[in-house]
């Protein structure tokens, strides 16, 4: 998992400079002006010769292998879970901050081992500490982590969620909800939806959704994004130790902190998750680490 010293170097000399572009360095229709076009329900309809799979295609597709989705329709399935996510909560309305939140997603993204995909970020309108991914390339982060972190910790954290992305973590346990019944379950129990939210997606996806972001991934897709979130920073030329200090945090955190209810009760313990951090990095990436704390404000100023 180490890199060349020259490509993470490169990153370091690349990474500030590059938050720093105008607004024109990144397509602005999916930075922001279009993100609710591409995922909020009902604003956008597909063209014919572009139109998405049928949800319940979708659902047996996952009911069958992750193997047998391909990227659009994985595509497809990530827009819908954002949609599920912005059901329940809205963007922050401030453009200067979901434009430099999309610009830092989007160069971790390009560090990935899928920054091909249609990288689109932003910022829940929300109070609590807590990010979430879908598959496709969608990432949020809560306006609760934007005011507790700063730059190298904010890396760390979309660093994280890219990897559940390029992993597949979230088609793998969709998949193995719908091949367990738990879909099946789920619509008995005649779940309340949002009357906007089930006119762009069916009751079986909302379903699906609601169930995976209540539940968490696996612990071992978790492990999995830490240990490759970390090296994943480190490339796009962040503190790599933006995460672990992330972790400290939640370590410390009150469990009856409402802030912090839905991170600590969907991961496993922060605890667990520095020491399982800690045997995998050791020294290795030290020679990466020590830079300046900067706050998201003043970088944004610095535009």
């Amino acid at each position: 998992m180490k890199q060349p010293a020259r490509f993470l170097l490169a990153g370091v000399a690349c990474a500030a400079s590059l938050l720093m572009l105008p607004a024109h360095a990144q397509d602005p229709g999916r930075a922001l002006g279009g993100i609710l076009r591409q995922i909020a329900p009902g604003l956008a309809t597909p063209q014919p010769a572009q139109r998405a799979p049928a949800t319940n295609d979708l659902i047996e597709m996952l009911s069958q292998s992750v193997d047998s989705i391909d990227e659009p329709r994985e595509i497809e399935i990530g827009r819908q879970l954002a949609s599920v996510l912005l059901g329940s909560k809205p963007l922050v309305r401030d453009p200067a901050l979901q434009r430099y939140v999309n610009r830092l997603g989007r160069w971790i993204s390009l560090q990935s081992a899928r920054p091909h995909l249609p990288w689109t970020f932003g910022v829940l309108d929300d109070p609590g500490f807590n990010a979430f991914a879908a598959p496709g390339g969608y990432i949020f982060v809560t306006k609760g982590v934007v005011d507790l972190v700063d730059e190298a910790e904010l890396a760390g954290i979309i660093a994280h969620e890219i990897t559940h992305v390029t992993e597949k973590h979230h088609l793998k346990a969709l998949s193995a909800k719908a091949r367990s019944g738990v879909l099946t379950q789920l619509l008995a129990s005649q779940v309340r939806t949002n009357n906007v939210v089930t006119g762009a997606i069916s009751q079986q996806m909302l379903a699906l959704g609601r169930d995976l972001y209540s539940s968490g991934l696996d612990q071992g897709d978790e492990f999995e994004s830490d240990r490759l979130g970390v090296h994943l920073a480190a490339r796009a030329g962040f503190d790599p130790y933006g995460l672990p200090a992330v972790l400290q945090q939640l370590r410390t955190a009150a469990p009856d902190n409402p802030l912090f209810t839905l991170t600590l009760s969907t991961h496993p313990p922060a605890q667990t998750r520095l020491e399982r951090l800690e045997l995998a990095m050791g020294s290795r990436l030290d020679a990466y680490s020590g830079k300046p704390s900067v706050a998201i404000g003043r970088r944004m100023q610095q535009r």
